[in-house]
Order: C-alpha cells, then structure tokens, then sequence
C-alpha cells in the first residue's frame, strides 16, 4: 500500500463531520491494507500518532529539512514504517546526523501533500477526526466483527493497532482469545456525573457502595510475585517514581494481584495537598517530603483469578482480603442518611464528593456507563485549552485569558465553548507564559502588541463554573457561566475531555 492512499483517505475524513462517513472511509483503507504490520502502522497514523508513538524528532528539525517534494508518490506504507522504528532506535554518538539522514531520504520521496501529512503526524497534530471512537467503529467495519467485541479487546491489550491487526486477520475468534495479562494495563472503568446525591441513589437502588472522590491521581497497580508495575489512568508506567507504593504492593498476602485505585499527597494534618503537587511525583523521583497515599477501590484479578466480568460486590470482596488497610473510604447499601454523611465526610475532609457505585455491575474497561455516578458539590468540566491571550495592567507580560474547548463527539476539532482568566495564581500565570508558545499553532500577538496565541489542543483543564447558556457566539450553540480554572490535568488527553453534549446538558439546570 502507498503512503498516498492513507494521505487521501485522512483528507477524506478531515473533509466531513459525518462519523458514518469517517468510519466508512477509514474501513476500506484497512482492507485494502497487505498484513497486519501495515494495518498496525496505517490505523495508528490515522488515530493521529505513529506506531512507535515517540521517534524523537521535533518540529524544529522537520521544519529546517527543505527537502524537495518528489513529483509522484512512491513511498510505501511499509517503508516509511520502517524509517519511523529506525528512528526511535537511534540514540546515542552519531544519533543527530542519523536522523536528519533518515528523515531527509523519507522527505525527499514524498509528495508535497506526502510531506504535509508525515510533518503534522511527527508533530503531534495530525488531528482529523479520526479518534479511537471513530477507529474501532472502522475496524469492526472492516473486519465483520461486532464492534463490542473491538472494544473489549482494545480496552483489554490498550493498543488499538494490535487489536485492528487481530480483527483483520483472525476476527471474532482472535478478539475474543484476548484476556486480561498481569503485566499489562487495561483502560480505567469511569464515572457520569450525578445531579444529586438523591439522584444517583434513585438510580441505582439499594444495592450500592458509596466511596470518597479524591483529589488525586488514578493509579493502576499490578503485581506478579516481587514484580509490581504502576500505570497511571492514561496507561503512561510511573513504577520508578512511586517506590513507596511499589513496596507498599509487594507486602501485601498475595501472589498476583491487579488493584485500581487513586494515590495522593497528604500534609502532615490528614489533608490532601494539591493536585499539581502529586502529578509532580510521576515525573521524578522519590521524594520524602512527599509520600504518596494509595486508596484502592477495586480488584480486578487475585492469584489467577480474573474479576472484571464478576459483580462488583465480589470484587470488593476480594478487595478486603487483599488490601483492607488501604481501602477507599466509603460504606456498602447505605441508607440515604447514611450516604449524606459519607458526603459531607468527604467535602470536610478535603476532598471532590463521592462515588456511588451498584454491587452488581461488572467492571466496564474503557467506558464511561450509569453503573459509577460521581457527585460534586459544584459544576467541573475538563477541557481543552485552544489559546491564549496576552494579559494587560497587572497582568501584562503574561498569557492570561485561555480559550476553551469541549470536545467533539464525532471526532471533529474541539468546540469553543468560552474564555476564561478567572482563578489564576501568579505562579500558574508564569507557567501558561513559559509553557504556551511552544504549543503555537499560529501567534497573533506578543506581549507588547497584544493579541492571541492559537494552540494545539494538548492541554486539558478543569474548569469550576456556575453553568451554562446559549450562545450564538461561539461554534456550539452555548458559552459557560462564570468559568474558573482549578487545575490542569496532566494524567488526562484531549480525547478525554468533556464532550459538547456535556456543556450542553447544562442548560437543563
């Protein structure tokens, strides 16, 4: 297969808003695709990310390479897949000019609409629709298999080019042969929103656990014997910056045990300490002065016993056999009373809310169902941050106002939903100004002549607001009430950012 067919068919999908129409064009690219390596590369590059995900190349260097675009296409999808694991091997003496080398070949047999596609893909912003949604959706298409079948393998392996491979050429029976590896992670069960505490018990009766929401971080541990791993919610492994939870997990009386959790910093009082200051951890070392808390809620496999498809009563269960010391705080059936006090528990100690959760539902890996309801005390969405504008009067020299976007359920660009500048510190206000400019699409200011930096959407935000209104200003129809920034959310990606259908349900209250 050509890289110019997959070329033509990001621009067929970019082109429309129709998800039936992506995911139809993005199927029959799959099938005219010649094994599982060039299913593999053609399905990752068209979800907006090579193979090897980091070649360690920048956009700097691919923009100062000049190469002349070749008149017709030759590239191979297979040949630059090949030039791109090069080029994640290559380190070390010497790696510099290896890789110019490399890429000046690619560049130089590619097409001037060939250049365009490989630049935005090695850049990161090859952004054109075609999200995982849109992607499994084309590779149940393509394959003939039921699209919950797609899902439950990908949310199960976590790499969505080796499950549109198995599809492709082994179908159902191969999708189905996936199982859950001690070892490897699976996407995080989540939570919808509740209006109310009253309203998330109406929903799910009775027979319910109610647990404390933390402020902190979702952590995914796995243990095999004295091996344990520690992922985060966006299967990113930090297991060297937490030994503290590594050896908290190896203690524990069991052989093999995979616990779904949320980890956080505490001050010396008992409260939990700012978001920013756990995130911290997964990107150093240890640090003393910041030990990391783990509060589990769930158990997914105990000593070669898989507990994913089993009810949550039963992985509870074996929760408490396992890590009863270290369990969320939290009661099981509690009566409404009851579940109001385990509320305001939560809020006065510190934390977001609660998490009601029915004893009989599965653990759903990768979905967002009604079987979790989290309840807040006050409206939060996370969304992508699109720009910012240079401040004035006491703010000026900094980028203050940040443009907001709720993402498109369809796959489509994120869609301003509002600015804000309210609840900025003087130090997030330093780290926007520093941070920023390296994430531009397109800089229409500085701080002397003021204007916008337009970004790429990489960042995601949590956004307290007092609601929402309609709006003829803004793409979506609506604009947000009196938004505020909490925090930024580095353990999240822009495609799991709050969807418009989320600020738009807002209106209702």
């Amino acid at each position: 297969m050509l890289l110019a067919e997959v070329v033509a068919t990001s621009g067929a999908v970019g082109a429309t808003r129709s998800r039936k129409e992506k995911s139809a064009a993005l199927a029959a690219l799959l099938q005219r695709a010649d094994g599982p390596g060039e299913v593999e590369a053609a399905t990752a590059w068209l979800a907006g990310e090579p193979r090897q995900r980091k070649v360690g190349t920048g956009w700097r260097t691919l923009l100062n390479l000049g190469a002349r675009p070749a008149p017709e296409p030759s590239l191979t999808v297979a040949a630059v897949d090949a030039t791109l694991e090069e080029l994640a091997g290559t380190s070390g003496a010497g790696s510099t000019k290896r890789r110019t080398e490399l890429l000046g070949a690619m560049f130089g047999a590619a097409t001037a609409e060939e250049q365009q596609f490989l630049t935005r893909l090695l850049g990161g912003e090859l952004r054109h629709g075609a999200l995982e949604g849109v992607m499994l959706e084309a590779v149940a298409a393509a394959s003939g298999v039921a699209a919950a079948v797609v899902r439950r393998a990908f949310f199960l392996s976590g790499r969505l080019p080796d499950t549109a491979a198995l599809a492709l050429t082994g179908g159902t029976e191969a999708l189905e042969a996936v199982r859950m590896e001690v070892g490897r992670p699976v996407r995080p069960m989540l939570a919808s929103p509740a209006d109310t505490l009253d309203a998330a018990l109406a929903d799910l009766g009775s027979e319910v656990t109610i647990e404390f929401k933390l402020d902190g971080a979702r952590i995914q541990v796995h243990r095999h014997g004295d091996v344990v791993r520690v992922w985060t919610r966006t299967l990113r492994e930090v297991t060297a910056s937490v030994p503290e939870l590594v050896e908290l997990v190896r203690g524990l009386p069991c052989e093999a045990v995979v616990l779904d959790g949320e980890t956080l910093a505490l001050r010396d009082d008992g409260r939990p300490r700012p978001f920013q200051e756990t995130m911290s951890r997964f990107g150093s070392t240890v640090d003393t002065a910041r030990l990391l808390q783990p509060y589990f809620f769930d158990c997914l496999h105990l000593d070669g016993v898989d507990l994913l498809d089993a009810p949550l009563s039963d992985r509870l269960d074996a929760l408490q056999r396992v890590a009863a010391d270290h369990r969320m705080p939290g009661t099981v059936r509690p009566s409404p009373e009851v579940a109001a006090d385990v509320l305001e528990r939560a809020l006065e100690a510190g934390h977001e809310g609660v998490v009601v959760k029915a004893l009989d539902a599965p653990y759903a890996a990768g979905r967002r169902g009604r079987a979790w309801q989290k309840v807040k005390p006050v409206h939060t969405l996370d969304l992508v941050v699109l720009g910012a504008e240079w401040g004035y009067g006491r703010r000026t020299g900094t980028l203050s106002n940040i443009h907001l976007g709720a993402r498109d359920p369809d796959g489509g660009e994120p869609i301003m939903v509002g600015k804000t500048f309210k609840g900025m510190t003087d130090e997030l206000l330093a780290w926007q100004t520093a941070t920023f400019p390296a994430l531009a699409r397109e800089d229409q200011g500085t701080a002397e002549r003021l204007g916008a930096v337009l970004m790429r959407p990489e960042l995601v935000v949590e956004i307290e607001l007092d609601g929402a209104q309609r709006s003829t200003r803004y793409p979506g129809g609506v604009a947000l009430r009196f938004a505020r920034v909490l925090r930024y959310r580095p353990d999240k990606t822009p495609a799991e950012a709050d969807t418009i259908d989320a600020v738009r349900a807002l209106l209702a209250q």
